[in-house]
């Protein structure tokens, strides 16, 4: 099967909203509305301002979890003072999904490397989720876009350095880094199916670094903008994304693909599409 892909050049609030509409999926119930909440310090994620006319046209709570390294959210109270000085519990209700435990065990039977993901036990109180993803670089799995955001993104902090381990969270930094990008393919899937389908994902490619935004002191910009993707398919999304950095013609294009490269980062795409969860597979619609 072939996904779509809505694709828009012109980026800002409003047509990150009308991108949304066009999927036309609507979600049901009670929205989780992941976010990269941003590492204290990181001048390059993407504001609340930003996504607000979204998270507010599906009445969404703003959900995150804490970080598996040391830094200024990997605790429950450290990481909502983040959420507050970023400007996320202002503009909307906020949950970290694992401020309490126990973890939420999802089970993956048909798991690669992993047949297990922890993610905060607060994700049961919701029927769908919008994931909003920034598109960019990453230290560890090469680039950061949907299935990040799915995988390591909604993993508590355990369940990351589950992931992160292959299944080992002893060897958070030393497990086999393939395996690694395969655990997050399983991960992600885990996510996929906690859901029944009941997902958008919209992939905003501006403030291209090759860094995360996890990173205190991430690299600057590299690349112009490109552009806003959507879709209810995250493989579809973030290959498109892969194939726009590709395609680019820009002085930075070459750093970007550099960090995709080193750290195989289409491996995880070629895991998730494996598990068939969605397709690399994609008709990408232009909107102007």
């Amino acid at each position: 099967m072939t996904a779509r892909v809505y694709f828009s050049r012109e980026i800002s609030p409003e047509k990150v909203l009308e991108l949304y509409k066009l999927v036309g999926k609507e979600l049901p119930g009670k929205v989780a509305v992941k976010v990269h909440s941003g590492e204290l310090g990181n001048r390059n994620f993407l504001r609340p301002a930003f996504w607000k006319p979204v998270i507010d046209a599906v009445d969404g709570t703003v959900v995150e979890s804490n970080t598996a390294y040391p830094g200024a959210r990997n605790t429950t109270g450290r990481h909502r003072w983040v959420m507050k000085r970023h400007g996320w519990s202002a503009a909307f209700p906020v949950d970290l999904l694992d401020a309490e435990g126990p973890d939420l065990e999802l089970a993956i039977p048909d798991g690669k490397v992993i047949q297990k993901n922890y993610v905060g036990k607060d994700m049961a109180s919701y029927d769908s989720m919008l994931v909003l993803s920034h598109f960019k670089g990453h230290p560890m799995g090469g680039y950061g876009g949907a299935l990040k955001q799915i995988s390591i993104g909604v993993a508590s902090s355990f369940g990351k350095a589950y992931i992160h381990g292959a299944g080992d969270p002893k060897k958070i930094w030393t497990g086999d880094h393939d395996a690694f990008l395969e655990a997050m393919a399983d991960a992600a899937g885990s996510v996929v199916d906690f859901f029944h389908g009941n997902m958008v994902f919209l992939n905003v490619m501006m403030n291209i670094s090759v860094d995360c935004d996890c990173c205190a002191i991430a690299k600057k910009p590299c690349m112009a903008d490109i552009g806003i993707l959507a879709s209810t398919d995250p493989i579809a999304v973030d290959q498109a994304c892969v194939d726009l950095i590709y395609a680019s013609s820009d002085p930075g294009r070459d750093q970007v693909v550099s960090r995709i490269e080193s750290r195989n980062g289409i491996h995880t795409l070629e895991a998730a599409a494996a598990r068939g969860y969605g397709t690399r597979e994609y008709e990408l619609v232009e909107v102007r």
